[in-house]
């Protein structure tokens, strides 16, 4: 699936309730959109509007580790994950903003 972000051409790829999702979702974070090509309005999107809307149990492998753990579930992201609490797109795009 496209998920722009991160970079214009970003993309997660889901298989068998598994989710490899790159840069786009960490275990307890998201990727930069501060990068060059990065768009927090366009994460908003794919991180809210599409991998948040895969079932809890789908499984999540990011293509970094940055935490103890090196893989978690969209149910679990959904509820530990500070960078997706519920918010609207442009309070996300001020959150992302922050240094």
């Amino acid at each position: 699936m496209h998920t722009p972000g991160h970079c214009p051409d970003h993309i997660c790829l889901l298989v068998e309730g598994k989710v490899l999702t790159g840069d786009a979702l960490f275990v307890g974070e998201c990727g930069r959109t501060d990068l060059s090509g990065g768009d927090p309005g366009a994460m908003y999107e794919s991180l809210f509007n599409k991998l948040l809307k895969l079932d809890d149990s789908t499984e999540v492998y990011p293509g970094h580790d940055y935490g103890r753990k090196t893989s978690s579930t969209i149910g679990e992201e959904r509820r530990t994950n500070y960078t997706l609490k519920p918010r609207t797109k442009e309070e996300f795009i001020r959150f992302m903003a922050q240094p």
